[in-house]
């Protein structure tokens, strides 16, 4: 340990030691995973049972930072080293430092965990003779950064929409006949953007928004003039697909959509972007011009 009184030189010497042990550790770590990867390819068997062969793991950087003691919880020392998990295991193996002892550990207490295919990756860390290995599948990413940009978003649900309309359906007990298809209007989906946002960034679902407009009031201060005018609203739907095949199984959302007076429409979702992993609320107008 560094002490107050040491001299300028003494922090120098310390951090030149470290220097000379991190290349050392560092291939101790990438060796363990090497020989976990070269079982994975060829396990031979596995408490006492033959095994298959599956995919070798691949090295992540984050998971050889993580560090666990006996009052962390796993998945909060991924968040601290940088890795969000679905799903993960950290192994603990003490008192040894050569690679191949370790690795015969492994084998022996934990063969089934490392043949595994719910893990993809793996990193393992080395402090003294205490050695700790992570298998881990990444988490994926926020649905958010998935979807389509707005217009090609619109667009898919505008031809489901209108591949809908283009069949009589049952809207719970009530019948629609087919009707013609709608056209994608600007200012409907605008008064939808708007609306999705406004639903994302207050925490709230509902057609009136907080400020007490209704749809009717969004669609003229986009600028539609509007004879007819319906809104359907969904919240946690990940793809256009989905939140339409969720509106068509709803009998009051489905009759909005198969409703032929209805002539335009538009439609948008919305995300609090200030969210890690925020929800999407979607928002579809319909219109009647005057």
């Amino acid at each position: 340990m560094i002490t107050r009184t040491r001299t300028a030189f003494a922090p120098w010497l310390a951090l030149a030691g470290l220097a000379l042990c991190a290349p050392a550790h560092a291939q101790s770590r990438d060796k363990l995973v090497d020989l976990i990867n070269e079982y994975r390819a060829a396990p031979g068997s596995c408490n006492g049972a033959r095994a298959a062969p599956v995919a070798p793991l691949a090295p992540h950087p984050a998971l050889g930072r993580v560090r666990v003691t006996s009052d962390t919880l796993l998945n909060h020392a991924l968040e601290r080293a940088g890795y969000r998990d679905a799903i993960a295991q950290a192994i603990s193996i003490s008192g040894a430092r050569d690679t191949h002892y370790v690795m015969g550990e492994l084998v022996r207490r934990y063969c089934k965990t490392l043949l595994s295919t719910q893990y993809s990756a793996i990193g393992a860390s080395l402090s003294g003779d205490n050695w700790l290995i992570v298998l881990a599948q990444p988490a994926p990413p926020p649905v958010a950064s998935r979807l389509p940009d707005l217009r090609a978003a619109g667009e898919s649900v505008l031809a489901a929409v209108n591949l809908a309309r283009a069949s009589g359906r049952l809207c719970g007990e009530q019948h629609f006949a087919a009707a013609p298809a709608l056209s994608w209007n600007p200012a409907l989906a605008e008064a939808a953007r708007a609306h999705s946002l406004d639903m994302a960034r207050q925490r709230y679902f509902g057609h009136k928004g907080k400020d007490g407009r209704e749809v009717s009031e969004r669609a003229a201060q986009a600028g539609y003039l509007w004879r007819r005018i319906a809104e359907n609203i969904a919240l946690g739907q990940e793809s256009p697909a989905e939140v339409v095949a969720g509106w068509l199984s709803s009998p009051g959302h489905c009759a909005s959509i198969m409703h032929r007076e209805f002539t335009e429409m538009g439609s948008a979702y919305g995300f609090d972007a200030a969210l890690e992993r925020p929800r999407i609320y979607w928002t579809q107008v319909f219109g009647t011009p005057r």
